[in-house]
């Protein structure tokens, strides 16, 4: 008598790893709906868990930014925007009250780059682990990904240290919009400050863009305070009497009340700077706040040389100077060889 055919066993479902499909077939013993549950019902359900909880994380870590930028704003400045080195002078008042849009902007463009880093990451995260969700095979993805983020690396080598000197230069505080600064082949003050390009405009009114990463050193004119030289000649007149009197005229810068708030010292001549042919040459320097040097220079310079002239000192410059004497025409009879032979 033959023997009856084996049950052939029925196949089990492939999500098993997954705590509630299993958990599905175990309750209804089909290998369908456990499948179908899990295409129609915990994948997608796992997904929107994953973006939601991308979104909430992106939510978190933004509005963290937005608190140190706000807080930077107020003058709370929090250790990661701090520059490297503070250059508002101990002499000055309020030092915290002299850059306020200055720290803002800074601030502000520090936070946008942050909150645009933190968006990728968070959501290039967010991705990877969607795909794993739809069962694909995420090594040859991420293998060509690092086939082409080399190659990128190679191919836009500048652009990448362009990016990184001006995130650095934006950390560090070197220079902002407004400021005038000294860049090399460019000299002018800053219309724009990006992560790429910073734009200067020079005394001329030529607009210069120049990359960060080609910018080797920075002297910047706008930052904590100036010092004004002025190098003022008197002749060989007596010093003593000329130091005198450019001291006194020193002096009444100090105490216009127009200048004087842009003073951080008060204007001091320290003597002979070095003798020339023309005489001696005696200096006087002044400290001053970044955006009053210019006019303190302008007025100091007036009225020294103001008061040179009254006291007579600019006069006897021009006395002892000689002027060469237009040469004259030989007189008759004269062969201007010497004498006759």
């Amino acid at each position: 008598m033959p023997s009856a055919p084996t049950p052939t066993p029925e196949p089990e479902p492939s999500c098993l790893d997954n705590p509630f499909c299993k958990q599905v077939y175990r309750v209804t013993d089909s290998v369908w709906f456990a499948e179908g549950s899990n295409y129609l019902l915990i994948k997608p359900a796992t997904i929107a868990l994953i973006l939601l909880l991308a979104i909430l994380l992106r939510y978190l870590l933004n509005r963290t930014i937005n608190r140190l930028v706000r807080s930077t704003s107020e003058s709370r400045i929090p250790a990661v925007l701090r520059p490297l080195r503070e250059r508002i002078p101990t002499a000055a008042p309020d030092p915290q009250a002299v850059v306020p849009e200055r720290r803002r902007q800074r601030a502000e463009a520090i936070g946008s780059v942050l909150r645009s880093m933190t968006t990728a990451v968070v959501f290039a995260i967010a991705t990877l682990q969607i795909l794993s969700e739809l069962s694909l095979d995420l090594a040859p993805l991420l293998a060509s990904a690092g086939i082409a983020g080399l190659a990128l690396g190679f191919g836009a080598q500048t652009l990448v240290k362009d990016l990184i000197a001006g995130l650095f230069m934006l950390l560090e505080d070197q220079y902002g919009v407004g400021d005038t600064v000294d860049l090399g082949e460019a000299t002018g003050v800053v219309e724009a400050v990006g992560l790429r390009i910073t734009t200067v405009r020079d005394a001329r009114g030529v607009v210069w863009y120049i990359r960060n990463g080609e910018i080797i050193r920075v002297g910047n004119k706008s930052q904590g305070w100036a010092m004004v030289v002025v190098d003022m000649p008197i002749g060989f007149a007596r010093t003593e009497e000329a130091t005198a009197v450019l001291r006194t005229a020193a002096a009444s810068v100090a105490v216009d009340p127009e200048l004087a708030p842009e003073l951080v010292e008060p204007p001091e001549v320290i003597g002979v700077e070095q003798i020339t042919v023309d005489g001696s040459v005696i200096r006087t320097i002044a400290k001053t706040t970044a955006e009053g040097q210019f006019a303190v220079s302008r007025e100091l310079r007036r009225r020294l040389a103001e008061a040179l002239e009254n006291s007579g000192i600019t006069a006897g410059m021009a006395a002892t100077r000689m002027f060469p004497r237009p040469a004259a025409p030989p007189a008759e009879g004269e062969t201007g060889q010497g004498g006759a032979t």
